[in-house]
This record gives structure tokens, sequence and C-alpha cells, in this order.
């Protein structure tokens, strides 16, 4: 087992000084003795931990076959390619309560700002791989072939990483087999509240980095669920302005865009780290209205912040929001937004190192293990004490890593 564990380490953090690679290693390994306590298996929670150091250390797509390669060579490799694909695809493990101890964990070591759910499109050609269909990708506004899934991502000062995931199934044959049919926007939504509510983690805001999710329903449900959110709205959205003072008021319904528009006087500039440039600041002109989301349930109606940014003054809005957090000030919103820029910046990279997009198989619960041990080998990168001499694009987390209590004091 020793000597597993080293090949793979020295494959990971090839050309690391000894003394760095230790420190390294030790945090990878306290990380996985720590999320892998509910496997209650000695072999089980090994094939955790090489999988996990697998996703750290194979080159190239993370495959199990590459994945395998690390841990042996001819028969060796070929007899851990089979003990690690039914760890993965046929084993009876539950996923959750890996992600609840990771979530926990991250929690003691760099506490929460704000969770952020996004989209992940991961294209797929074939007919082999659960959830696969023809999807939009509303990032980049267009239909692929693939799967579409959503993370949970936990944020903080010094550490961008998933926790959550949940993979839209549409009317693939796994959805009437697994749970009943669900549409794009509940399967975002339940995949965030499910995580918030597995974590055990105090409540704290979320941010939908998902085009267009802010619809009544969304809002109601988190409403129901006591969680403060901000989610991005459609400029088409219909919207009642309950402010006398301002353009709109008892006109009915209108467009979001047109409210912000009327209201574009008001504007006023905020400043904001850039996400791709440490140490940089950017400003964009922002403003706010309150304003009601029609129900026809009298009960339901509340107000909300109608916020939008805009990065030319003589253009539309290019970003519209809302939130339930109406006395929080606007600027304070603007910047919480852009967390999400350092999630999708942690994702393309994670997507390339760790290998989040890279399970094939039609099992569901494969899918599962497979994002949550890959998700495990993300914190572990941010959570290193002294992280391997990458180039700056390389690097998981842009600010300085926190380290955990228990690393501070060895």
């Amino acid at each position: 087992m020793n000597t597993t564990i080293s090949s793979a380490s020295s494959s990971t953090y090839q050309g690391v000084p000894a003394g760095r690679r230790k420190l390294a290693d030790e945090a990878v390994e306290e990380l996985c003795a720590a999320v892998f306590t509910s496997l209650r298996r000695k072999d089980q929670r090994e094939r955790g931990r090489q999988y996990v150091r697998g996703l750290l250390g194979a080159e190239g797509r993370k495959s199990i076959r590459n994945i395998a390669q690390q841990l042996g060579a001819g028969a060796g490799a070929t007899a851990a390619e089979q003990s690690l694909h039914h760890f993965i695809a046929a084993s009876t493990w539950d996923w959750q309560p890996i992600r609840a101890a990771l979530a926990q964990y991250l929690g003691q070591a760099a506490p929460l700002d704000v969770w952020v759910a996004q989209p992940m499109a991961i294209p797929k050609g074939g007919e082999h791989s659960v959830g696969a269909g023809h999807r939009f990708d509303p990032h980049r506004g267009q239909m692929f072939r693939g799967q579409q899934a959503f993370g949970m991502w936990f944020t903080s000062p010094g550490v961008v990483t998933p926790v959550g995931w949940r993979l839209f199934l549409g009317e693939e044959p796994e959805a009437a087999q697994t749970e009943s049919y669900e549409g794009y926007e509940e399967c975002a939504v339940t995949g965030v509240l499910d995580t918030l509510r597995e974590s055990g983690l105090a409540t704290r805001p979320v941010v939908l980095d998902i085009r267009d999710i802010a619809t009544r329903a969304t809002l109601n449900r988190f409403a129901e669920a006591r969680v403060p959110v901000v989610g991005r709205i459609s400029p088409e959205a219909r919207l009642l302005v309950t402010d006398p003072r301002l353009p709109g008021f008892g006109a009915g319904t209108l467009a979001a865009r047109d409210i912000l528009q009327n209201v574009r006087g008001l504007r006023m500039p905020v400043q904001w780290a850039a996400p791709d440039a440490p140490g940089a600041r950017r400003t964009s002109l922002v403003a706010a209205v309150r304003v009601m989301v029609p129900d026809p349930a009298p009960g339901r109606r509340r107000e909300v912040l109608l916020f939008g940014e805009w990065e030319s003054a003589r253009r539309l809005p290019t970003q519209l929001w809302v939130t339930d957090m109406v006395r929080t000030d606007p600027g304070a919103l603007v910047r919480m937004t852009k967390t999400a820029h350092q999630v999708s910046a942690a994702a393309g990279l994670s997507v390339q190192e760790i290998g989040l997009r890279d399970f094939s198989g039609r099992s569901l619960p494969g899918w599962h293990r497979h994002v949550t041990l890959a998700s495990v080998a993300h914190a572990a990168r941010c959570l290193e004490p002294v992280a391997p001499p990458l180039p700056a694009r390389h690097s998981l987390v842009r600010r300085p890593r926190p380290q955990h209590p228990t690393l501070a004091t060895r």
C-alpha cells in the first residue's frame, strides 16, 4: 500500500522538492482521511485515496485506465483497473456523506463566504454516457451533444472548489429509473438546496450563475427554504415597479431591462477585483430598484431588488440580477456576483487538471462517485499548504491558500 501511494505521489508532484512534496502529500492524506470516514471498509478507503491521487497525477484524460497505470504495470495495472472500475461503477457506497464531510472540512479550513451554482456542459459523442443528449449550454448560448450538470461551489477568500453535483437527465431512461422527471430549472434548484441542507453549514447566500434562472418558482423555493439568493434574471422577465417615485410605477408589468433603462440616471460606479488579473480592479455602472415578482397567490407577493450592470454607459445592461436581500448595498451585491468568475476560472482548469468531465459509462451512481472524488481532488489541490510551482495560468486558486488548523500545528 505504501508503495502505491509513493508511486502516485511522485507522478503528481514530479520536479517538486521533497520537502514541499511531503507537505502536499500530507494535505491530500489528511483530507482523504477526513472525508472517507463514511466508507466502512479499509479497502474502500484505500481505493478512494488511490482514485484521488490518480486524478491529481494521471496525465491526459483522467480515465480509470490511466489512473490504474499509475498503480502498477502489466497484470498489476489490469487488476487495479478492474478494482477501481468496480469501486466507481458497481459498488454500493454512498457519495452524499463524502460530500457533506468535504463541506464540513472546508468550513473549518476556510470559512464559507457564498455558494455559487453554475452549469457545466460535458460534450459527449455516441450513446454510451449517462444523461447524454442534445443540451443547451447557457454560458455559450448554443446547443451541444452531451451531458448537462450543475455544480455547487464552496467559495471563500482562499478556496474555490465544488462540493455538490446534480446531472440533468431530461427524458433519458435514467430519469424514469431513478427519480421523477424534472425540468432544467427544477434540477438546478434542487441540486443547490440539497447541497446546502446536507452540508450542515450555517446558511450563507447563494449566487445562481445560471442564465434566466431567477423565475418566480425559483425565488419561491429559496424563500421557503429561508436561503438568501442572488439569481440571474432574463432581460424580458416581467416585473412590477413598487416605488411611486420611479418611472413605470402603476404601468403594470414591465420587462426587467426596460425597468433598469428607465432608472439609468441612478447608476453609480462600483469597483470590483478582477478575477483574471490579481491585484487589478475594474469598474462597472450599477443601478438597483425594488420590484415585485407577479404571483397569482397574494401571500407570495413580496419585494425583491433588481439590479443591473453596465459595461458601457451607452449600451444596455449586460447582466441583470434579482435578490431577496433588498437592504444589501448594490455594490456589495455586484461584488458578490463576481465570485462566479472565480468559479468559472477554477472550473475550466479543474476540467483539465482534475478530470471533472472524464467519466464514461451508463451508470448514474458511477458518474456521481467520479465527480465526488474529483471534487475531493480539487479541494486537495486548493488546500495544499505549499502549492507546487505551476505556471500562473494553471493555479486552481489565485489567492493565498489557507492552512487547515490541524496542519498549522505540525
